[in-house]
């Protein structure tokens, strides 16, 4: 798996790994995928919750369904700094795990060293070498600093975005106060999500709402915000939210026809030659049709393509 396998992963729902009724229900959620948490699936997390954790996720990835209509699945590991890495793959890795989250990114060494790791692993099991795919989460300063290098550090490296949260360690180490708008991390997730696309990640994935459960209105403003400014996809924690995510970032019967009319058109313009007009010229940029408005078409649908609503 690499950077042009990705398919759009609209919600990533965060499960603890240690909680087996809760690793099942989520698993019927509707998400598109699962992270399964090993690095701290709760607080305090001495280890013997660990080894049951890992155990736990095991199991279940065992027999975990997988298909059209169920989940992919990932699991957060410890970090490479940890050395305890090697001990959660060995108890995870296998068919049906996707790929796994890896916390704690300070610069692309952190991702030569898990890749590494990943590739030995997956000869050990008979796994293809290179099929987990890798998803950094940027907790720190500099990890959002070196975001492009770590994203370009593995081809495995499938899946990254800001990794915004209200109290955890990115909030931590630059100091925001989180507000309902979001404006405190706007230039994170920006400055995150061009390194991103720079780097080949198709479908850049934002970190979590941090407001209230019940405020939904505030968290369709932020999915909408993050749609707008380029996001196809959120990390939550709350399956109650699975359906409004999901939502959010499924492009519309309008959205998509409005595309394939731009195909439709750029195509027959092709063959005769023609100027391209869409409707009213006189209502600007996007009606007087150029190339450039015809190839983001092509990728928007194949977006929808990937999600399935074309």
């Amino acid at each position: 798996m690499g950077k042009l396998d990705a398919k759009p992963l609209r919600s990533l729902l965060f499960t603890p790994g240690d909680q087996e009724a809760r690793i099942a229900e989520n698993a019927k959620s509707g998400a598109d995928a699962l992270f399964l948490d090993l690095e701290e699936p709760r607080t305090p997390c001495p280890e013997p919750v660990r080894v049951r954790a890992r155990g736990l996720v095991r199991e279940f990835l065992g027999s975990a369904p997988t298909g059209p209509g169920n989940p992919v699945y990932f699991v957060r590991v410890q970090p490479v700094a940890s050395g305890m890495i090697l001990r959660d793959l060995q108890a995870v890795m296998g068919p049906n795990l996707a790929g796994i989250l890896l916390p704690k990114i300070t610069g692309p060494a952190d991702v030569h060293a898990a890749d590494a790791i990943l590739g030995c692993v997956e000869t050990e099991l008979g796994l293809p070498v290179g099929r987990t795919m890798l998803y950094p989460i940027l907790e720190t300063a500099s990890a959002i600093r070196n975001a492009y290098e770590i994203a370009m550090a593995s081809e495995r490296v499938s899946y990254m975005g800001g990794a915004i949260s209200r109290f955890g360690d990115i909030a931590g180490d630059i100091g925001f106060r989180w507000t309902r708008t979001g404006t405190e991390t706007l230039f994170i997730r920006q400055k995150v999500l061009v390194d991103a696309r720079a780097a080949g990640i198709r479908y850049p994935i934002s970190g979590m709402w941090g407001g209230a459960n019940d405020d939904l209105d505030g968290l369709r403003s932020w999915l909408t915000e993050l749609r707008d400014i380029g996001y196809f996809g959120m990390m939550l924690g709350n399956r109650e939210h699975v359906e409004i995510v999901n939502d959010a970032f499924t492009p519309t019967a309008a959205d998509v026809a409005y595309w394939k009319d731009l195909d439709r058109l750029a195509s027959a313009a092709e063959r005769t030659d023609e100027k391209v007009v869409y409707g009213d010229a006189n209502q600007g940029e996007g009606h007087e049709i150029h190339i450039a408005h015809v190839a983001t078409a092509r990728k928007l649908l194949a977006w929808a393509t990937d999600l399935g609503v074309t």
